[in-house]
């Protein structure tokens, strides 16, 4: 009796190996020699997308693979353009290797510090742009992708892990299926944040294998100088001379990568917030200091004091605001996020409250962002700190004619206010412009101003016919300041009458020198 196993051609063997390196069918062949060897078929229960459906890295959109979106305005690009860091020189070699012998290259750093971003970059340098990257979510079974590369052919790929510590355990990235990976030179490039590979590289949720042996690119937080001149040169991106421009953006306060992220969540945050369920109270006082921003006074930081009168200016927002105290809006507005800021930051000189730029940058942006209420562009003004009244208040009474003057045309009570915010902003030539032009509408109180503008430069002749129609009006102050030029115009002319010989007029003059008529006497 022939006692020989007989193995038959394409015999399907249920195989699961342990570590993860594989749980699919092997199809055993026998050779014409009588031997065995053995060749990888997609697992037919595998929930992974076929090589065919992964991206390709030319095509792939990196805010979809985890690089977080900027701000964004009409026009912009999504991205602003990278700004090349001090690592990526020895990040594209380990790159470079890693396509070519297959391994894998972690990239860490502290939580918003382009991690993710620079991965990308160096990925997008080193790598063609037909390469298939597959980037799957975390928790996702990976035990079967050894075997669904075995059958890739020719084709180049990449395994894209953002967020490793998502990615570990039994079912993701074993050593197993890391040293698959590596057989097959599949590369596989990873981010970290500091304390998560710290806690499984050391801590007592260290596991050996995965990060045995593979030294991190660390991503510094801080910018070095080489850094700090590349971001100069690429400026010209509205988003990054922001942020080149930020206060604190290379110290301790933040970053400018965590500048960029931070705008857009930030944003969302705060629109959200105006829900009566959420935080109203909040999303009001952070829209004060957008506002005052708006108006030209972005580096003017505001007291709670001034946050609660400001936000009498939006009354149908303060009336939605009533479900949430002043106390509990400002502790949420202030609240750090992501461990680096609030929407509204403290300025460290005063202590007072500012709100985040790319906040107030963004609203000013859109055209579908609500106009400021007119009363805050006085009260922009008068919240400037006295020590600055010869820069910042003229800023916001400049800013206040550009983009009011348009709408001030034909309307004299509009005029009027705008003459009023220039002269508070000492703009003083505008002020009066505007106070002439709707005083010329037969507006009084904008005559009244006109006449003591003109006299203050001592225009008293011109400021007559203004001062006569407040006075004719009932302006009591406008009556006795026409009264004090006309006396002293009077005054002059006496002195002239009287040295020229005229009796009556030297019997006069006394009377009237006895009266303080400065500085409306005319000289003699």
């Amino acid at each position: 009796m022939d006692t020989e196993r007989q193995v038959p051609d394409h015999t399907e063997i249920d195989n699961s190996v342990s570590g993860g390196a594989f749980h699919g069918p092997v199809v055993q062949a026998g050779s014409v020699t009588g031997g065995v060897h053995t060749h990888y078929a997609q697992p037919a229960h595998s929930s992974l997308p076929p090589v065919s459906e992964w991206p390709q890295l030319g095509t792939a959109d990196p805010i979809d693979l985890g690089v977080r979106r900027t701000r964004r305005l009409p026009g912009e690009t999504p991205l602003p353009p990278y700004v090349e860091r001090d690592c990526d020189r020895s990040l594209g070699a380990r790159v470079r290797e890693a396509v070519a012998s297959g391994g894998l290259v972690v990239v860490t750093g502290a939580p918003l510090s382009g991690k993710t971003r620079t991965a990308w970059a160096a990925l997008f340098s080193n790598l063609s742009g037909a390469t298939r990257v597959f980037a799957p979510p975390p928790g996702t079974d990976l035990r079967d992708l050894p075997a669904l590369l075995r059958g890739r052919g020719d084709q180049g790929c990449v395994l894209w892990l953002d967020g490793l510590e998502g990615h570990l355990g039994e079912r993701g990235l074993t050593p197993t299926v890391l040293a698959e990976l590596v057989r097959l030179r599949v590369p596989v490039l990873a981010t970290m944040d500091d304390e998560a590979y710290d806690a499984r590289r050391f801590g007592a949720e260290a596991r050996a294998g995965v990060l045995s042996g593979v030294e991190p690119v660390e991503l510094e937080r801080k910018w070095s100088d080489g850094e700090r001149g590349r971001l100069n040169g690429l400026r010209e991106d509205p988003r990054l001379g922001d942020a080149y421009a930020r206060p604190g953006v290379f110290g301790d306060v933040h970053t400018v990568p965590e500048y960029l992220a931070l705008g857009p969540e930030l944003m969302e945050e705060w629109r959200r917030a105006r829900r009566p369920s959420a935080h109203p109270r909040g999303y009001l006082l952070v829209r004060v200091a957008i506002d005052l921003a708006r108006c030209g006074a972005s580096e003017v930081g505001l007291s709670g004091e001034l946050l609660r009168r400001g936000q009498d200016l939006y009354p149908k927002e303060l009336a939605a605001a009533a479900t949430e105290s002043f106390k509990e809006g400002l502790g949420w507005a202030t609240g750090l996020r992501y461990g680096l800021t609030g929407l509204l930051t403290p300025d460290r000189r005063s202590g007072r409250w500012k709100a985040f730029k790319s906040l107030w940058v963004d609203v000013e942006a859109r055209p579908d962002s609500p106009p400021v209420p007119l009363g805050m562009w006085r009260f922009a003004v008068d919240a400037m700190p006295l020590t600055r009244l010869s820069t910042a208040r003229r800023g916001v009474a400049a800013k206040a004619d550009s983009v009011l003057g348009p709408q001030a045309e034909g309307d004299p009570d509009f005029m009027f206010m705008l003459g009023d915010i220039c002269a508070a902003g000492l703009q003083h030539k505008r002020a009066e412009n505007w106070y002439r032009k709707a005083a010329d509408t037969g507006h009084a109180e904008a005559a009244a101003a006109t006449g003591d503008r003109l006299i203050s430069r001592g225009a008293e002749v011109e400021a007559i016919p203004y001062l006569e129609q407040a006075a004719e009006a009932g302006i009591a102050e406008a009556q006795y300041r026409l009264a004090r030029v006309l006396t002293g115009r009077a005054h002059g002319w006496l002195v002239r009458s009287a040295k020229a010989g005229h009796p009556a007029a030297a019997r006069m003059l006394p009377a009237l020198r006895e009266a303080d008529l400065s500085p409306y006497t005319v000289k003699e």
